[in-house]
Parts: structure tokens; sequence; C-alpha cells
């Protein structure tokens, strides 16, 4: 079975998107999409449009389903408010006071976007295999779920809320968090459901972003600076992991094939200040990346 592992990064998933219509006019057609944090988000879009276009047409145009996400992110994602809103300092102070702290941010903009643009009823009649994954904040595991799952968009909205900026998401009295802190590439999960090739698409670079003055006084660059420096750690050991796997399961003489797209240096991007320019930039980055990965890979 075909995969498509689409590991976390926020806002630098622009990359991200950008790699995935490389792959998808290269020709690869999925049969299963995972995703953890934006990688749950790009994965989730991506399966509503490919089963909307089969409920309409009874056909999937891959290469049209990579573009309705390149445009959505152009369209929709333009600068931070698109995606959550600075909390009043008034009220978070009381809220944390009251032991009612809600998270930095807002991502009521984020949530509403995937309210719109998606429909449980297309995600859970789907032949396109989907999971995403979300950490327990009690129990400390990581929940990966399939729309049959029941609150399957809350999970995907849970693996997108960063901690400590964004709430955690409350399903069946349990809260949940973004799934890189555990996993930032969800790629076991798709092993076990039987992935044999896999195109892996991550946003990390095997090396850290170094900022120029750092302002770690300021709260939310803090956590974001500190969160960077786990995710890229994390992403870098389920990578090395996936690559020993495939190595392994050829020398055993188990066919499996695996393509990693990632960035070969730290992607730039200021996620309380970005622009459209930027986003389209990453968009960029990533496809240039992609082509690359895949006219190497055909080489060989």
């Amino acid at each position: 079975m075909k995969a498509l592992i689409l590991g976390g990064g926020s806002m630098k998933g622009a990359f991200q998107v950008g790699a995935i219509q490389s792959v998808l006019e290269a020709g690869f057609e999925p049969d299963m999409i995972y995703g953890i944090s934006v990688g749950a988000l790009n994965s989730t879009f991506l399966v509503n449009e490919a089963e909307h276009q089969r409920k309409e047409n009874g056909q999937i145009d891959w290469k049209l389903v990579g573009h309705r996400l390149l445009e959505f992110w152009i369209k929709n994602i333009t600068h931070p408010q698109d995606i959550s809103t600075l909390r009043s300092r008034v009220m978070l102070g009381v809220n944390t006071l009251m032991s009612r702290f809600d998270g930095l941010l807002d991502p009521l903009p984020l949530h509403n976007l995937i309210r719109k643009n998606v429909q449980d009823e297309l995600l859970e009649n789907s032949q396109i295999k989907i999971k995403v994954g979300a950490v327990n904040i009690e129990s400390g595991e990581m929940k990966y779920v399939s729309p049959k799952d029941g609150h399957f968009l809350d999970y995907v909205r849970a693996s997108s809320s960063i901690p400590m900026l964004m709430p955690a998401v409350e399903i069946d009295d349990d809260f949940y968090v973004d799934g890189g802190l555990r996993e930032v590439i969800p790629i076991r999960p798709a092993l076990a459901d039987g992935a044999t090739e896999i195109v892996l698409i991550g946003c990390h670079s095997p090396h850290l972003y170094q900022p120029e003055g750092l302002n770690a006084r300021n709260l939310i660059t803090l956590i974001e600076r500190i969160r960077d420096i786990t995710v890229n750690e994390v992403a870098n050991s389920n990578i090395i992991w996936a690559e020993s796997f495939a190595e392994r399961s050829n020398l055993r003489g188990t066919p499996m094939k695996l393509t990693v797209i990632r960035p070969t240096s730290p992607l730039v991007l200021d996620l309380q200040h970005f622009t459209s320019e930027d986003i389209s930039r990453l968009i960029v980055e990533g496809y240039k990346m992609g082509v690359q990965v895949l006219k190497k890979k055909e080489a060989v």
C-alpha cells in the first residue's frame, strides 16, 4: 500500500504543501495519508478533497487535489491572525489565577477554517485511509485515530494545538495536545497498517536553525524556540528510525520503498510576523526540494 506521511512543523507546513504538489504531479497516488500537527491539517484537507472528487466525478485527480491544497494555503493563510489571535492580557491573567489557563493564543480562526473547508461525512466515507495523532495530557500516551473512531476533527484540532500557546482540546473527558510532543513523523502506524511504499514529507532539516538576536524574555518566542529544539530532535530520530527500518526490511527480503523529502537547511519563518510572501516562498522551496529528491530517486 502507498502511504503519504506528513510530519509536524506549524506554519512551516507551507514547505510541505509544495512538496506534496511535486509528489502528486509525479504520479504518486496514496492509499493512506497520515499526519501530525500541521501534517494532520494537510492530511485532512487532502482526503476531504479526494473524497469530494470521488463523490462528484467517480474518480480522483490527485494533481488537482494537491493544487486545491496549495490554493487553500495561499488564499487563507496570509498572516498569523488567520491562524490564531493573542488573548487579552487581563483575561489571561484572570484565567491563570483562577486555574482556567487556556493558552496564550486563541486558535478560533484555525478552527473556523477547518469547519468551513472539511466535511465529516466525506472523511468517514473516504476510501483513502487517514489517521492523525495527538497526545493525551494525563497519560502522556500518543493516540492515533481515524474518522471511524469518532470525534475525528476534535483530534485534528488537538494535533495542531501547540502546548502552552494554544489550549488543550477536551475529548471524552480527556485532554489532548499536539502529537509532535511524542512523534513528529507518524510512520509507525502507517507501517502497522500495511504501508510498503512510503513518501515521507518533513518540515525540519537535519540541522537546527540558529536565530540571531533571540529574545528569550518574550514568552511566545521562548515557547516557540523550545518547541523548535525539541521537535527538530524528535523529527530527526523518527526519520533515522524509518530509514533504518526500511533498510532492514529490504535486507530481510520484504520490499520496502521509502522516499524522504525534507529541507536540507533550516526553514526560516517568523511565526509571529509572517506574510503571504513568506508562505509562498516556503511552498516554492518545498516544491523544488520535492522535484529534486524525486529526480534523484529516478536516477538510482
